[in-house]
């Protein structure tokens, strides 16, 4: 590695003081003033040094790195299409070409005809060095094609209009887009939202074809709160357009003919501090999915004259979390989970339903994009821990699936070479916590395996035990992969998330150390063989469990991680905080807040200890969790702990939020993280 050194950041005294509790921030100063453009040099440099660490100290497993990434690659079809879905009088899909970082959009006839390249991504993305595809929407005569792409990944998308006949963008309409964009009915307008300078989606606007961007009509604007954010969509019967307000625990709903956006939106109901609802609409009747009476969800319904009388049409359950709702002309299609497993419930407007049987004990499905009012099945998405990710088509007169696509695995994939688990562990205070495992077959019990752990907890977001041909990589040198469905998910349900945020916070944590300790008791690993990964508000998980368990864990992969909790909570001025109180609490106006996240928060309790090795890596235009964040972390780590185990930090000097851009780039970032994790705690060939 040459006599190259780890970077030491400086520090400088900065100081902040509330409630009477004093902060002490010596890398303040790694926050450039001037955010979101970083143009201090002494930042730069220093994030350049640890970049320069990173790439020194990686670059003796290179070899493996480019073993793992051409083993990934190889699993990846590299001409994959998605399976075409029908709107109206097109079919629509997507592909890549062999060797493509990127998809081809595409659209033919239903009568027949030859398939015409609608969007190339590409083409927009060349010579760039980030390009993210946002909305994709065409308008209801077929003609033209709204997108939104974002080419720094700061998640300000400019939105386009483009001719299909010739291909050409006619019409530029906004640079600051954030979110969905929906046609009107006569396809002669587009509603979308715009973010302001603090990436917040503040208001929805109405852009008529031809007319100056500029003069766009403001449908919407929220000010009354500056922690809701707003979107659009389009109720199933394709009627309404729909202006949603709201943050993690609120919501409200408004609607516009879609026929008439410029029509004076109807409130369905006004906001009620803690009522989240939404809404769809069919047979000239709204179907309202709100947690106003139960912590599962109800479904109600109501008519446009009277949005906000609402009648129950399927009571809450503790059993069953209802989590959403599409109105189609035949059915309503629910989306839920009962004990914990996806479900999906069709039910007639006569009342007469049923659950459609899907083919495993433990699964993840979803209703897939289904854009029709009357489609003759329903296209659902399905997979499982050892089932690769699968295409169906349900009848439901029939009911009978359709298997239309099951994604190839080229290299060759046999999932007899491997188990699947889920358990229930007792956590410390008695819950049951789900957690999903696989391992390859044969994997010993005895505690001698090696187990990576993968958890995220946090905004009612439940990770699926689904499929991942990267996962092989691990599984193929003798790895078990577990997923903890804690606390701070909504894996069981509304109140499962609830039990896991704010002044609940620390359930989450525990939830995932005692998970660690419970397949442990169970034979599948021992303390020091456990790699652990968790990004965003997963990589605050992975900080906080460093700091209190360090000794459990044999690697550490933080990806973005949310750890200056304390910091960035007091400052009102970053791009969410206000939206974020309602999920952390609020320490600027609340002493118990501040107290509470001040005892977790990851780079506020940094200790003087020994730490396993650890990976930790952020994004220079990341607007959710700012570059400064990992960057003042690692510093303080390194400053702080004992003992010489890695640290290293990896900042994606022009990307955000979800790493570099491009399916292949994607995919060596991972291999990146898992040639750190064998090489810290071995396993199988893990020099090859």
């Amino acid at each position: 590695m040459t006599d190259l050194r780890p970077p030491v950041a400086a520090t400088r005294p900065h100081s902040t003081t509330h409630h009477g509790r004093t902060i002490e921030d010596p890398y303040h100063w790694l926050r450039d003033p001037g955010y979101p453009d970083v143009g201090d040099a002494a930042i730069l440099d220093h994030l350049k040094a640890e970049n320069t660490w990173f790439e020194a100290a990686m670059a003796p497993h290179r070899p493996l790195i480019d073993t793992i990434f051409a083993e990934m690659k190889a699993r990846m079809k590299e001409d994959d299409a998605g399976v075409p879905q029908r709107d109206g009088d097109w079919l629509y899909w997507w592909a890549f070409e062999a060797g493509g970082q990127y998809r081809l959009w595409y659209r033919r006839p239903v009568a027949g005809g030859e398939a015409q390249l609608i969007l190339s991504e590409p083409a927009e993305a060349e010579g760039a060095d980030y390009f993210r595809l946002g909305a994709i929407a065409v308008s209801p005569d077929a003609r033209l094609l709204a997108w939104t792409a974002d080419a720094s990944g700061a998640e300000r998308f400019t939105l386009r209009i483009r001719d299909l006949a010739t291909g050409a963008n006619v019409e530029t309409v906004t640079e600051v887009a954030n979110g969905g964009v929906v046609w009107s009915a006569g396809s002669d307008a587009v509603v979308f939202t715009e973010v302001n300078d603090n990436w917040r989606t503040y208001r929805a606007r109405l852009h008529r074809l031809g007319g100056d961007p500029a003069a766009a009509t403001t449908l919407y604007e929220e000010i009354d709160d500056i922690g809701f954010n707003v979107g659009v969509g389009r109720t199933q019967d394709r009627r309404w357009i729909a202006i949603q307000t709201g943050d993690h625990e609120t919501s409200e709903v408004r609607l516009v003919p879609a026929a008439d956006p410029a029509a004076a939106p109807i409130l369905v109901s006004a906001r009620q501090a803690g009522r989240q609802y939404a809404v769809d609409a069919s047979h000239d009747r709204l179907w309202i999915l709100t947690n106003d009476d139960h912590v599962n969800f109800r479904l109600a319904q109501a008519t446009v004259d009277a949005p906000d009388a609402w009648t129950t049409v399927i009571a809450g359950s503790d059993r069953v979390y209802l989590r959403g709702v599409s109105s189609f002309a035949r059915h309503l299609a629910i989306s839920e989970r009962v004990d914990g497993l996806d479900q999906i419930r069709l039910r007639t407007y006569a009342g007469d339903e049923h659950r459609i049987a899907l083919p495993e004990a433990s699964y993840t499905a979803a209703l897939a994009s289904n854009p029709e009012y009357d489609p003759p099945a329903y296209r659902l998405t399905y997979a499982s821990m050892i089932t690769p990710d699968t295409v169906f088509d349900y009848d439901p007169e029939a009911r009978t699936l359709a298997t239309l696509k099951v994604r190839e695995v080229p290299s060759g994939y046999d999932p007899a070479r491997y188990a699947t688990e889920r358990l229930m562990v007792r956590a410390r205070d008695g819950a049951q916590v789900p957690v999903s495992i696989v391992y390859p077959a044969g994997f010993p019990k005895d505690g001698s395996g090696r187990l990576f752990l993968y958890g995220y907890g946090a905004y009612g977001i439940a990770i699926p035990p689904g499929f991942a041909t990267g996962r092989l990589s691990l599984l193929d040198r003798g790895y078990a992969y577990a997923i903890a469905h804690i606390r701070g998910g909504d894996d069981l349900g509304y109140g499962w998330y609830l039990d896991g945020k704010r002044e609940k916070r620390w359930n989450a944590f525990r939830d995932f150390v005692d998970v660690a300790k419970g397949l442990i008791d169970a034979g599948f690993t021992r303390a020091g063989n456990i790699a652990i990964n968790g990004g965003s508000a997963g990589g605050e998980l992975m900080g906080v469990v460093a700091n209190t368990d360090p000794g459990l864990w044999g690697a550490v992969v933080a990806d973005v991680p949310f750890v200056d909790v304390l910091n960035t909570m007091l400052d009102d001025t970053l791009p969410l905080t206000p939206g974020e109180w309602p999920e952390w609490g609020n320490p600027i106006t609340d002493a118990a807040a501040f107290d509470l996240i001040a005892a977790y928060s990851p780079y506020d309790n940094v200790a003087a200890q020994d730490y396993p090795p650890m990976l930790i890596t952020g994004g220079l235009n990341d607007p959710r969790v700012t570059y400064w964040e990992p960057a003042k972390w690692a510093a303080r780590l390194r400053a702080t702990k004992t003992g010489d185990a890695a640290l290293l930090l990896k900042i994606n000097m022009g990307a955000g939020h979800g790493g570099k851009s491009g399916r292949f780039e994607a995919l060596r970032e991972v291999a990146e993280a898992y040639a750190f994790v064998l090489t810290q705690m071995g396993g199988g060939a893990a020099d090859a």
